[in-house]
Order: C-alpha cells, then sequence, then structure tokens
C-alpha cells in the first residue's frame, strides 16, 4: 500500500505512535512528523532510522497556525493526519484536514483552553462537514477514550444481547521513583482529575464533588488498588451509542502521596489556569507548573510495575444476567525498552496507530465524524493485540461494584 501518514505532536504519545507507524510500513508507506519544534521531529526520525532503517520526514509547524497546516497538508497530501497534539489544538488541526482534504484521527477529545471542560459536541458539530467533503474523522482512539470504546463494542458484539452497566477502570500500579509527577501532560492531567465527577445513571448526569467518591477495587496481577470516580469523555460517547446502558461509570487509580500533592498544588493557587500578573507579565500559574515538573516523556527509564485498564460489564445473555471483564496489563519496562516512554503513552499510542491501520486497510470507513465504538471492533482488537496489546477476559466473576 501506498499510504501517507502525518503525525502532529511528538510528545510521549506521538513518539510511541511513530515507532509503531515504522512497524508497519506495509500500510504506512511514508511518514511525516510534525511539531511546533522541528528539533524533536529530527531527533525521533533519526532513532526510527537506526531503529527499524525507515526514513521518515519531518517539519515545522504551529497546530494552532490552520492555513500553516494547511499548506503543510497539501503539499505533503497525507491520506490521514493523526493529532498527539494538545486538546486544545483539536478543533484547528480538524479545520486544516477539512481545508487540505485530509482524513483525521486523535486521541482526546476537544476541551477549550480557559475552561477546564471537555465534552464532544465541539467536535461533532463537524460531522456534516466532513461527510460533505468525503473525509473520516476517527475521535479518540488512544486506550480510554478508544480501546475502552472498542472494548464495549466487541463485548456488545460477542457476548450481550443488552448491556446495561459499564465501568471503566484504570489503574496504574506502576511507580516513577519521583516525588511528584504526572503520567502525561501536566496541564491536562491536573485540570481533568480536579473538575467535578460525573457519572450516567437512568437517564441522566449525577455529579460528585472532586474525588469525593472512591473504593478499593482489586485489579488482576496487581491487587487492590483505591479508585476514585471520574468523569471522562468516552462515557458521553458510549451512552449515546449504547442506550441501553443505565448506568455507566469511570474510575481511576490514585496514590495518597499523588493526592496530598495535588491538594497542596490547589491550595495554593498553582492548578489555576486564568492568568495572574508576576513581575509585569502575565503568566497562568498551572503552565508554570508544567515547566518545573518532570517532564512525563523522561519518566520511563526507571518506571517499574504496570499500568491494568479495562471495562467491567453487566447485561443480559439470551434473558440471564451475565458478567464480564476485559483488559489489559502493560509492562512500563516492556514499553520503555521498545519505544523509549513509560507504559501510560504507550498504551495511547498503540491504539492511535491501530485506528489509523483500520482506516487504511479499509476496516474501518465512512464519511463524517465518529467514535471508535462505531466501528467494527474485531479487526481493531487483532491488530491492537498483534500490536503490543494483548487483551484478557473474564466471564461471569464478581465486579467489585
Amino acid at each position: 500500500m501506498n499510504n501517507k501518514v502525518m503525525l502532529i505532536g511528538v510528545g510521549g504519545v506521538g513518539t510511541v505512535v511513530a515507532h509503531k507507524l515504522a512497524q508497519n510500513t506495509d500500510v504506512f508507506s511514508k511518514i511525516m512528523l510534525a511539531s511546533r519544534t522541528v528539533s524533536k521531529c529530527d531527533a525521533l526520525a533519526q532513532v526510527l532510522k537506526n531503529k527499524y532503517g525507515v526514513d521518515v520526514e519531518t517539519a515545522a509547524v504551529d497546530a494552532d497556525d490552520v492555513p500553516a497546516l494547511t499548506e503543510l497538508m497539501r503539499d505533503f497530501k497525507p491520506d490521514i493526519a493523526i493529532n498527539t497534539a494538545l486538546p486544545y489544538q483539536d478543533l484547528h488541526i480538524m479545520d486544516a484536514c477539512l481545508a487540505a482534504g485530509v482524513n483525521y484521527l486523535d486521541t482526546a477529545n476537544y476541551e477549550p483552553l480557559d475552561e477546564a471542560h471537555f465534552e464532544y459536541s465541539w467536535q461533532w458539530a463537524y460531522h456534516d462537514r466532513f461527510k460533505q467533503a468525503g473525509l473520516c474523522a476517527i475521535l479518540g482512539c488512544g486506550f480510554d477514550p478508544g480501546q475502552t470504546g472498542v472494548y464495549t463494542a466487541y463485548a456488545a458484539k460477542h457476548h450481550f444481547d443488552e448491556i446495561q452497566y459499564l465501568d471503566i477502570v484504570d489503574c496504574n500500579a506502576g511507580d516513577h521513583h519521583k516525588a511528584f509527577a504526572t503520567n502525561f501532560n501536566p496541564e491536562i492531567n491536573i485540570r481533568e482529575i480536579t473538575q467535578r465527577g460525573r457519572y450516567y445513571e437512568n437517564g441522566k448526569w449525577v455529579e460528585t464533588d472532586p474525588l469525593s467518591v472512591h473504593k478499593t477495587l482489586t485489579y488482576p496481577e496487581i491487587g487492590g488498588k483505591e479508585s476514585y470516580l471520574l468523569y471522562h469523555e468516552e462515557l458521553e460517547s458510549l451512552v449515546k451509542n449504547f442506550p441501553s446502558l443505565r448506568r455507566a461509570r469511570f474510575w481511576m487509580t490514585f496514590g495518597q502521596e499523588y493526592l496530598t500533592h495535588l491538594r497542596v498544588i490547589q491550595n495554593i493557587g498553582m492548578a489555576r489556569i486564568d492568568e495572574v500578573e508576576y513581575n509585569g507579565m502575565k503568566i497562568v500559574p498551572i503552565q508554570f507548573l508544567k515547566a518545573v515538573l518532570p517532564n512525563p516523556q523522561d519518566l520511563g527509564e526507571n518506571y517499574s510495575g504496570y499500568t491494568s485498564i479495562g471495562c467491567r460489564i453487566r447485561g443480559l445473555k439470551d434473558g440471564k444476567e451475565r458478567t464480564y471483564y476485559i483488559y489489559n496489563n502493560c509492562s512500563h519496562k516492556a514499553a520503555y525498552d521498545e519505544t523509549g516512554m513509560q507504559g501510560v503513552s504507550y498504551t495511547t499510542g498503540v491504539p492511535a496507530m491501530t485506528g489509523a491501520y483500520m482506516f487504511l486497510t479499509g476496516k474501518w470507513t465512512g464519511a463524517g465524524v465518529f467514535n471508535v465504538e462505531q466501528f467494527d471492533p474485531d479487526p481493531f482488537m487483532r491488530k491492537v493485540a498483534e500490536s503490543g496489546l494483548p487483551w484478557h477476559e473474564k466471564f461471569d466473576c464478581d465486579l467489585e461494584l
């Protein structure tokens, strides 16, 4: 196949995606790495050349500069653009894709820069424009969101007549040996977990105070970990696409030391996303904090332990209640040995490549804007397992929820 792919953003997730693209040149025959800092692209390109013998192109571009990004796309003519830049930039990249006639895929939904709030409405609003252009936009194709949506679709297709209860559970049982660090962009991470919790039940959304609902859940080969109810974007699309759901929730693990640091950061105002004046200039406290915290890309070398992410589902099959647990455990060390990145970046990057692979091989098709659970899960499940994220199933077990 003679396909071109443009990868926008070469942080931790983008680095993993780049490795996976280079491992699949039968489909991704020409690769461009594009970032605001072209030196990062050049350094990664050299790694890919040394490790896989693959030549990739690089370019400097500001993803917020729609005309410049459009011009770059028109010049390179990619068949699909993979967006691993910041969620604030999603709409700008979608605009450039429409202008240049390029298909689109991302790993996280849009959120405005000035508000810690995210929902799919902004991107779903692009559906008609992508459909009229004959282009496909695939939203949220990381792990959560992403693979968790595919897991749900797979369960609905093969194991349930009616899915009624869904709990997405995300455990990072790794140790990066830092006093405090976030596993992906600190600004995005802290904004996400400090907002109010929210879950879906009996046809409506129920809000909770941040991190106020929690319980100990047992994760395979890891054990019991305190897990906190958060709002996460895939809940919005899953309750829309699986209307039989009576309840849908998202849980994530946090250690007490992490939560203590987070509480202090909030209490002293360093989690603020509005501008403050300092020495005659305007700064955003959380952006300053990002500059002094450890770079998530640098955590991998000494990271030990595993992530465990999956879906715990209850519903009906042949008129009888059934429970089902599907999950992946990912080794931080194995991820680092392969890509130089830790497991959180790995579990997001592998599905992103897989989604692009599905599109370019004709397994996922359509014109418009789609969430991953709207496509056939089977070919994705096969490819993602081959690509480093094997999955496991448990039937009719105690879900602890």
